[in-house]
């Protein structure tokens, strides 16, 4: 096992490669590491795990209520959120159950709530119920005037995405997988090997990955490896540009639920949504672009959803904006995952995860490990319901509804750095800073740092603790102590 993030790779082939280490390809990574006669490697074009679109999304843990009944999408999530929930409570990562209302503010929306509550039952959630305004306003007291009714559908939680993705990779990681970060695929070549099977050379800026079987989790760019690999392609990705604004702790009490509006064919619309972090979210937009690395804000998209924000929650508007950001899903021209096999190329696609994945991502895993062992038969002796048990990993809590090791006595009597604040907006110590960069997947920038303890993540967005910051994540030393 091991991690590089420069240097030369290995020249041996591995058996199974996965390309993209956002938070599909590390679950199916993990999912890898449990069959422990595998060399398998993950391989990724940034510095860091889960640094494209899994960092950029609204961390709904969803029940899949509104999927396309009968879509695998649908089955994946509802397996998914299961799965997922049990992960987190094991693993440490902050879920919490607020539940969501989709609101109606005109007869037109009033009308659709029935279809919707018809369409949660087919997907197997029974648990969602309409409720008359004066219910919704007694539960959400600062909502906007005009409410009609809402959809509550209690299931619907908070997650933090990035400890998700970290502890995927994690355990990958400790379970024998190479992660290779800084490996863009440029070039993707495939050929016969002896047995007549296909074997594939993924040229990277470090050098050249070579394996059996390949599994393509490329997000944004998974339909152009498809062309690069097969020849041809079953989607195209057409990126569409969610920008959202983060709003102080303050505005916290103003929202108890996920707000979320009757869904267009472009997607669940702009929402309001409290996060694990303290934070109170107002997005994303819906933008088609063709720019794949078009992952900036605009003025006129930040000043639609502050209109939209107004309607929907007045008093958020007066309180402070802590951030703004945008990310990028991986729509396509089809209502559906797109995870295809193709046996006699050795590679299966994983493709059209879009905001969902999330939720749906161990299941993903799960469905793509079957489906690459029907793919490999014999020759990878790979039986899904064989796989060895991995070591349990626990996460650091990024979340406000659990204890912070500042508030914890136990652990500063034990080590006194974690009682020594450095980021004081989030409260993140020396302690969390020390295990982050010490730990089995460490950060490469502080962008990768502040996803694993909130630092400079805050009010002041590192102006007061930036230096502080800096001066850790360039001195720590691989002994643990600083310079």
């Amino acid at each position: 096992m091991s991690v590089t993030t420069q240097g030369p790779l290995p020249s041996e082939p591995y058996d199974v490669t996965v390309v993209g280490a956002g938070v599909v390809g590390s679950a199916i990574a993990r999912e890898l590491a449990g069959h422990h006669h595998l060399r398998v490697a993950l391989v990724e074009a940034s510095g860091d795990v889960g640094d494209g679109t899994s960092k950029a999304n609204t961390a709904i843990l969803h029940t899949g209520f509104d999927a396309v009944p009968g879509s695998l999408e649908a089955r994946l999530v509802r397996e998914g959120s299961r799965r997922l929930s049990a992960y987190a409570a094991e693993s440490g990562i902050p879920v919490e159950p607020v539940g969501a209302l989709l609101i109606a503010w005109d007869e037109e929306q009033l009308t659709a709530l029935p279809g919707l509550l018809k369409k949660a039952e087919r997907n197997g959630y029974g648990e969602a119920r309409i409720i008359g305004a004066d219910e919704v306003r007694a539960r959400e007291p600062h909502l906007g005037e005009g409410v009609l009714g809402a959809l509550d559908v209690p299931g619907e939680s908070l997650i933090c995405p990035w400890t998700t993705t970290l502890a995927y990779a994690t355990q990958a990681v400790r379970g024998g997988v190479d992660l290779h970060l800084n490996c863009e695929v440029r070039e993707a070549v495939s050929s016969r090997s002896p047995d007549g099977g296909a074997r594939h050379e993924l040229t990277t800026p470090r050098g050249v990955v070579r394996t059996r079987y390949l599994i393509n989790a490329a997000g944004l760019h998974a339909d152009a490896l498809d062309r690069r690999l097969l020849g041809r392609g079953e989607f195209t990705v057409t990126p569409r540009r969610g920008q959202l604004i983060v709003f102080d702790k303050l505005a916290r009490d103003l929202v108890s639920h996920i707000l979320l509006p009757v869904p267009t064919a472009l997607g669940k619309g702009v929402l309001v949504a409290p996060t694990v972090y303290g934070n109170v979210l107002l997005g994303p937009t819906a933008e088609e672009l063709d720019d794949k690395r078009a992952t900036g804000t605009t003025e006129d998209g930040l000043a639609g959803l502050r209109a939209k924000g107004r309607r929907i929650l007045p008093a958020l508007l007066d309180e402070e904006v802590t951030a703004v950001y945008a990310g990028l899903r991986a729509a396509t021209e089809h209502d559906d995952y797109q995870i295809h096999s193709s046996p006699k190329e050795r590679c299966i696609t994983v493709g059209g995860i879009r905001s969902t994945g999330l939720t749906a991502s161990m299941a993903i895993a799960e469905y793509v490990v079957a489906l690459l062992a029907e793919t490999a038969g014999t020759d990878l002796d790979l039986d899904p319901t064989a796989a060895g048990d991995l070591d349990p990993v626990r996460m650091p809590n990024l979340g406000e509804a659990f204890p912070r090791p500042y508030q914890r006595a136990d652990l500063i009597a034990t080590d006194p750095a974690y009682g020594s604040i450095v980021c004081h907006c989030e409260r993140v110590t020396r302690g969390e800073i020390r295990d982050a960069l010490i730990s089995t997947v460490p950060p490469g920038s502080l962008d990768g740092l502040r996803r694993r303890t909130r630092a400079r993540g805050g009010r002041c967005q590192g102006f007061y603790c930036g230096a502080a910051v800096r001066e850790l994540f360039d001195g720590w030393g691989e002994t643990g102590a600083a310079r």
